[in-house]
C-alpha cells in the first residue's frame, strides 16, 4: 500500500520547502529545550533547600501539568483551525477564530484558577492522600502562588499558538528565552538571596508567566501580520464559532486531561515509596521530557504544516510531511536520548541528590535510552499529524484508553503486586508506548484520519 500518491503533489508549488519547515522547526525546538532545561535548572534550584521542597514541588507540578495540558489542548484546537483557515486563504475567519479562542481560554483558565484556590489544602489532600506534613505545607504554598499564574499561561500558549499557525514560531520562541531568563534569575533572587525557599520558586514562575502574556498580546495587536486580533475587551462570545473550536480543543483537551489524571494516579502511587523514590522519579521525568524535545517540537510543528495542507485540500501532501517530519523526529530523539544518558549521572551529582535516589535515576534512563528511540515517535509525534487533519475523537478515546490500561493499571500492579518498585511504574510507561505506536501507526495507513477537515 502507497503511503502517499506522488503524482498528486505539486511538487514544484509545495507549501513548505525545506527551507520553510527549518525556519518553522528550529525555533519551537529552540524554544523547547530552553523551556526543558529551565525546569531542569529550576528543580536543581528548588533542590538545594532539601528533599522535601523538591518532593512538595514535584506534587504539586503534577497537578499543574494537568492544568498546563488542558491549555496546550486548547491552543492545539487554536493553531488547527487558525491555520486551516489560512491554508484555505481565509484569513478574516482566522482572525475571528483567534478572538474567540482568547475570549474561551481566558474565561476556562480562570474558572480554574478559582476553583484550585477555592480547594486549596483540601484539594491537595484529596489528590495525594497522607504525605510528610512539612511536605504538605510546603506544596501548599507553592500551588497557591502557581495557581495564580494559570490565566497568564493560557493566554500567552494561545497568542503563541496564533503564531505558530502561520507559520511565525520566531516570536513566541524569543519570549519565551526572555520569560526562561526572567524564571531563573527570579529562583536566584528569592531563593538564595530571600531565602523564600519553594515560594521564591513559585513566585519566579508567576513573574515570567505574566511577562510572556503581556508581550504576546502586546505583539498581536501590530498590524500586517497573518493573524492580527485588537479591541479585547470589545470581543463578544460567537457561539457557533467557539463549538466549532471546542469540537477540536475538548477531545484534545480530555485526551491531554485524562493523561495528566493518570500521571497523578501513578504519583500517588510513588508518594508511598518514600522521599527516595519521589525524588528520582522527578529528575527522571524531567530527564524523559528533555530527551523528547525534539519529536515533541516536530509534532507542535507538523499541526501547521498539515492545517494548512488539510485547509488547502492538499492530502497527499500532508501525508508526505508526516512521513517526512516523523523520520526526522526520529533521528532527533534517538540523539537527544543518547546525550542525557550521558549527562545523567553529572547533573544528578550538581543537583545534589542522595547516591540511592541518583542511581535509581540512571536505571530509569538507561531503560528509557534502550526503548524510546524505535516506539516514541509512532505514539507520540504522528497523533500531532492526525489531530491536525480533525482526527482528534479517535485520538482522544484511543490515548485514554491504552492510558489507563497499560501506564496506570499495568504499572500500578507491578508495583503493589509484584513489587517492583519505580521501574514497575516505567514498565506501563513502555507498554503505552508500544501499544500506541501500533495503533497510530495503523490509523495513519489506513486513511481514515483524512475525512475530519474543520474548516
Amino acid at each position: 500500500m502507497k503511503l502517499y500518491e506522488k503524482k498528486q503533489i505539486d511538487w514544484k508549488n509545495m507549501l513548505f520547502d525545506n527551507r520553510t519547515l527549518f525556519c518553522l522547526l528550529l525555533p519551537i525546538v529552540i524554544e523547547q529545550f530552553l523551556n526543558s532545561f529551565m525546569g531542569m535548572v529550576d528543580t536543581m534550584m528548588v533542590s538545594t533547600v532539601g528533599s522535601e521542597a523538591i518532593s512538595a514541588v514535584s506534587l504539586v507540578d503534577s497537578i499543574n501539568n494537568l492544568v498546563i495540558q488542558v491549555f496546550a489542548a486548547m491552543a492545539s484546537g487554536a493553531t488547527i483551525i487558525c491555520s486551516q483557515y489560512i491554508g484555505s486563504g481565509n484569513k478574516k475567519e482566522s482572525n475571528r477564530a483567534a478572538g474567540q479562542v482568547i475570549l474561551t481560554v481566558f474565561v476556562i483558565s480562570l474558572s480554574i484558577a478559582v476553583f484550585c484556590i477555592s480547594g486549596g489544602k483540601s484539594l491537595l489532600r484529596l489528590i495525594f492522600g497522607t504525605v510528610d506534613d512539612s511536605v504538605m505545607e510546603k506544596s501548599f504554598v507553592y500551588f497557591m502562588i502557581t495557581v495564580i499564574s494559570y490565566p497568564f499561561l493560557a493566554l500567552f500558549s494561545a497568542g503563541a499558538a496564533f503564531y505558530r499557525a502561520s507559520g511565525n514560531s520566531k516570536l513566541p520562541t524569543k519570549v519565551s528565552i526572555v520569560s526562561n531568563v526572567i524564571n531563573v534569575i527570579g529562583n536566584a533572587v528569592f531563593i538564595y538571596g530571600f531565602k523564600w525557599g519553594v515560594a521564591g520558586a513559585a513566585f519566579a514562575t508567576l513573574l515570567s508567566r505574566v511577562f510572556c502574556a503581556i508581550v504576546i498580546f502586546y505583539c498581536l495587536r501590530k498590524p500586517g501580520q497573518t493573524i492580527v486580533v485588537r479591541d479585547y475587551l470589545k470581543i463578544r462570545p460567537d457561539i457557533s464559532l467557539i463549538l466549532a473550536i471546542m469540537a477540536i480543543g475538548v477531545p484534545s483537551g480530555i485526551e491531554n486531561g485524562m493523561f495528566q489524571f493518570g500521571k497523578l494516579a501513578v504519583q500517588s502511587t510513588v508518594s508511598t515509596m518514600g522521599t527516595i523514590a519521589m525524588s528520582a522519579q522527578a529528575m527522571t521525568n524531567i530527564f524523559e521530557n528533555v530527551n523528547g524535545i525534539f519529536g515533541n517540537s516536530v509534532g507542535i510543528g507538523l499541526m501547521t504544516v498539515v492545517g494548512q495542507c488539510i485547509g488547502a485540500d492538499r492530502k497527499e501532501e500532508a501525508k508526505y510531511y508526516i512521513i517526512k517530519l516523523m523520520g526526522i523526529a526520529g533521528i532527533g530523539t534517538l540523539v537527544s536520548c543518547l546525550l542525557v544518558l550521558a549527562i545523567t549521572k553529572p547533573v544528578t551529582w550538581l543537583a545534589g541528590m542522595e547516591l540511592e535516589a541518583a542511581q535509581m535515576c540512571f536505571e530509569l534512563v538507561v531503560a528509557m535510552t534502550v526503548i524510546k528511540p524505535f516506539i516514541w515517535v509512532s505514539a507520540f509525534g504522528l497523533p500531532y499529524g492526525l489531530r491536525a487533519a480533525g482526527d482528534v475523537k479517535f485520538s482522544m478515546i484511543a490515548s485514554v484508553s491504552i492510558m489507563w490500561g497499560c501506564r496506570v493499571a499495568l504499572g500500578i500492579f507491578l508495583v503493589r503486586v509484584f513489587q517492583f518498585g519505580l521501574m514497575g511504574v516505567w514498565i506501563g510507561m513502555f507498554a503505552d508506548w508500544i501499544v500506541r505506536a501500533i495503533i497510530f501507526t495503523t490509523r495513519f495507513v489506513n486513511g481514515k484520519w483524512l475525512h475530519y477537515k474543520m474548516s
